[in-house]
């Protein structure tokens, strides 16, 4: 009796289902998703979520790569399932498709809250884990920021770096397309009328002037900063490319999202003996003050920042109460 009553109330209850033109214009600020994101790492500091490891699944010949990730936010009292899957069998923009979707269902009640597409998601959870970094990880009186990189995480960055760290008032980008950096331009102006942006023509000689460096660049990017080009006191986070592995070999602290993630996928950046460098501290133990980020003004610290899909849960709910509350999206009765 009990099973047919669950089994008729889930035929009841459809899907909210949320395209990627559904929140696209969604309204968040960056602050809001810098807090979102600082309350997931807090909770999952506390014992009060769940973020096991990630399972993939790759084609023998390098076409696709799949992932499934799974989450539960304690505070939220949400549970997510993330999954996306990549295939690029010439490595071009032409033939490469990529999809993620995020399900989430509320764990109070069992009812399904959204399927929705990911792409915003890790739009905003990115770059807000990046002021977090920044926030923590920064020295004293530091205002200089250089942003390597136009693409998607680079237009994104200096809201979000600004709404964590509105001390930083120098901010310089470097890019090589037009577009991109008109781009930068006009997503700050939204977020920070009043902010100025100088696009500068060397990385190098602004990266030796800059108290942050945040590299967002794709693979192609020619940039490669080495040890040596980056000021004492520095911090420099890696989110894509633009830092060469000696950054991080050379770097007098190594902070980390997660060292089990950065040991999967920064191995691109191992040093010369093919070994990759050790974390000290990680951002959800520096958050919740059991460890410390920077022990000196004039240390180089190097961060990387990879993805823990709980900072998706947090992103993804929070833009999905919005989008509901506005109506969007489409109800399928899936169980119908």
């Amino acid at each position: 009796m009990i099973e047919d009553a669950m089994s008729n109330r889930d035929r009841s209850t459809p899907l909210r289902v949320l395209s990627r033109s559904d929140l696209a214009d969604v309204p968040i600020s960056p602050g809001d998703v810098v807090r979102a994101v600082e309350e997931a790492y807090l909770a999952l500091a506390a014992g009060e979520s769940d973020n096991p490891r990630k399972l993939s699944v790759a084609n023998p010949d390098g076409w696709s790569v799949a992932y499934a990730m799974l989450g539960r936010d304690g505070r939220r009292r949400v549970v997510a399932m993330k999954t996306s899957y990549k295939f690029d069998p010439g490595h071009d923009r032409s033939t490469k498709r990529y999809y993620t979707t995020i399900t989430l269902y509320d764990d109070t009640t069992g009812a399904p809250i959204a399927m929705m597409d990911c792409a915003r998601v890790g739009a905003l959870r990115t770059p807000a884990v990046s002021a977090l970094l920044v926030r923590e990880t920064v020295r004293r009186g530091a205002e200089s920021v250089l942003l390597i990189g136009t693409g998607t995480q680079g237009r994104n960055a200096l809201p979000h770096l600004l709404a964590a760290n509105p001390q930083l008032r120098k901010l310089m980008v470097y890019g090589t397309h037009p577009d991109g950096l008109a781009a930068v331009r006009e997503n700050l102006a939204v977020h920070q009328p009043h902010a100025l942006l100088e696009v500068v023509e060397d990385p190098v000689a602004a990266a030796g002037g800059a108290d942050v460096v945040l590299a967002t660049a794709g693979p192609g990017t020619e940039v490669a900063l080495e040890a040596d080009d980056l000021a004492p006191g520095s911090t420099a986070v890696l989110v894509g490319y633009g830092l060469a592995p000696s950054a991080l070999v050379r770097a007098d602290r190594v902070i980390a999202t997660s060292a089990e993630q950065m040991a999967l996928t920064g191995t691109d950046m191992a040093g010369p003996d093919g070994v990759l460098r050790a974390v000290d501290a990680e951002l959800p133990r520096i958050l919740s003050r059991r460890a410390v980020a920077r022990r000196g003004d004039d240390e180089k610290i190097f961060v990387y920042n990879s993805g823990l899909v709980l900072t998706d849960v947090a992103v993804a709910h929070a833009l999905a109460e919005r989008a509901i509350a506005e109506g969007r999206g489409v109800e399928v009765p899936l169980w119908d």
